[in-house]
């Protein structure tokens, strides 16, 4: 005889089903798990025998083998604990077999029988209620779980607890979903004295989630602006916060098992690898591009970051998503992200001061600012130029316009785009201006006669880009929509122009052209 419990393994974002098998023979006793487990897998033998244990069961003096089917198949984590336990607890006669071989099982077992959170609860639960099967979880994973609405959930703190609930004698209540409270309130961009043009392109990038770099002496605020960009942004949608809980589920970072609306807000450090900004190591595992997908990814001192690691941000930045290729792996994670990037123009930092003059100047900032490509450069929508701040600036009071000020028009600016794009007629989703492309772009942005003309100057004299003419229509859509009219002017296209990086050797469109 066989038991039977379902779980899941995970590749990227695809949940794969698992079987797990288990059989008792006759033989010398051991205990053995096959089916290509990685370490972790491994040692659930000695976890199962200790949760088993603190049950006051013992296994039996059999041969017993735990076949993890399909066996080609990778198995990774350690909540392959609780599906094996379940099994074993089937094949001894404990559990009723049929109705636990109808729910999908995962969860880390502790020596003394506590289920402990793993990653992967919200997929697998979803993935459950695709097929129509019950889910088994750790108790505290229970809200995440929950989630998946219309199939049974278990979520129990022991595996007794899961025992007692199957045989009837304690009954387990279904979870509720959970949505985390936000975890305080976001900076304001009222505590930001000066930098007017820094603000207003920080509107624009957040009403059409446009990529930005400031450039700017040090202490000049431009980390301060990017803090305060999450306050601007709308709430995640449900669907949205589903699909970005899905990942961070995956990663095992969601808080106190709930998913949330707050957007993500990612911040790594200059020394960041290659596999933590775009994925990999071992496992796979998603990066920070993704764990920020749809909010924002703030890259600090951005030429302090290797090369390669920036480099491999451009195909994510362009598609939407990333693919970590590897022998033993070939995974997607979905990357719909708006980068938010800041530098000192120069290695002191000090390149237009006069009081600090850069001795090495205008050698030090172009060796400092050539290690950025123009690929990557060419992604950015929005340049703009944070200068140090007055001593003036400083002793003025704060400004009367606040980031609830600020965030009411850009929510009135998403609106605009949501109900543009809602038909789907792109056919894939498609959220914010940033993400239009192609023929639906030259439709909705197009600008009017006086508009093309200066666009059609400014691809020939700033040496514009097929992929700098198309992030300037989307801008210019963008500034449109905050003003709430009905199409792109010649005014929108010059104030989008204004943010574009010029090509070495061209030189801007000139206000009369």
């Amino acid at each position: 005889m066989v038991a039977r419990v379902g779980t899941v393994a995970f590749q990227g974002i695809d949940v794969l089903d698992v079987d797990v098998q288990v059989q008792m023979t006759g033989g010398l006793p051991a205990f053995v798990v096959v089916g290509l487990a990685d370490k972790a897998v491994g040692e659930s033998r000695e976890r199962v025998r200790g949760a088993l244990g603190a049950m006051g069961l013992a296994l039996p003096p059999k041969r017993i083998i735990v076949n993890l089917a399909p066996a080609d198949v990778i198995k990774e984590g350690s909540h392959f604990d609780l599906p094996i336990g379940l099994a074993l607890l089937a094949a001894m006669g404990v559990l009723p077999g049929e109705e636990i071989g109808e729910m999908v099982a995962l969860g880390e077992l502790g020596l003394d029988g506590a289920l402990r959170r793993v990653a992967g609860v919200l997929p697998a639960a979803l993935h459950a209620s695709a097929k129509e099967q019950g889910l088994v979880c750790p108790a505290e994973q229970g809200g995440e779980a929950a989630w998946a609405a219309g199939i049974p959930i278990v979520a129990a703190p022991t595996l007794l607890a899961v025992v007692n609930h199957f045989k009837g004698t304690q009954v387990l209540s279904p979870p509720e979903p959970r949505l985390v409270a936000d975890a305080g309130a976001h900076p304001d961009l009222s505590d930001i004295k000066g930098q007017e043009t820094a603000k207003r392109t920080l509107e624009i990038a957040a009403a059409g989630s446009h990529n930005m770099l400031m450039v700017g002496p040090p202490g000049s605020g431009k980390s301060m602006l990017a803090q305060r960009l999450p306050g601007l942004l709308p709430p995640l949608e449900p669907a949205e916060a589903l699909e970005v809980s899905m990942i961070h589920s995956l990663a095992g970072s969601l808080r106190d098992g709930g998913i949330t609306r707050r957007r993500p807000f990612r911040d790594p450090h200059h020394s960041a690898s290659v596999a933590s900004l775009v994925g990999g190591g071992l496992r796979a595992r998603p990066g920070e591009v993704s764990l920020a997908h749809l909010g924002v990814l703030f890259l600090d001192e951005l030429p302090e970051f290797h090369r390669a690691a920036l480099e491999a941000l451009r195909q994510p930045l362009e598609t939407g998503h990333t693919t970590v290729a590897r022998a033993n792996a070939h995974v997607t994670y979905p990357a719909r992200v708006q980068l938010v990037a800041a530098m000192n123009p120069c290695r002191c930092g000090y390149l237009d001061d006069p009081s600090r003059a850069c001795g090495r100047a205008p050698r030090c900032a172009q060796e400092y600012q050539s290690r950025l490509s123009g690929p990557l450069l060419d992604r950015i929508d929005l340049n703009v130029d944070v200068p140090a701040v007055s001593p003036a600036d400083l002793a003025l009071p704060p400004p009367a316009e606040r980031s609830a000020d600020v965030a009411a028009r850009i929510a009135a600016a998403r609106a605009i785009q949501r109900e543009r794009y809602r038909d789907g007629s792109a056919g894939t989703p498609i959220r914010t201006n940033a993400e239009a492309d192609g023929e639906l772009l030259e439709r909705v942005a197009a600008p009017d006669a006086g508009g093309r003309a200066l666009l059609s100057k400014a691809v020939e004299r700033m040496g514009l880009t097929a992929r700098g003419y198309h992030r300037v229509l989307r801008v210019a859509r963008t500034l449109a929509d905050l003003e709430g009219g009905p199409g792109v002017t010649r005014v929108h296209v010059a104030e989008a122009l204004s943010y574009r990086r010029v090509a070495p050797g061209k030189g801007a469109v000139p206000a009369g052209a």
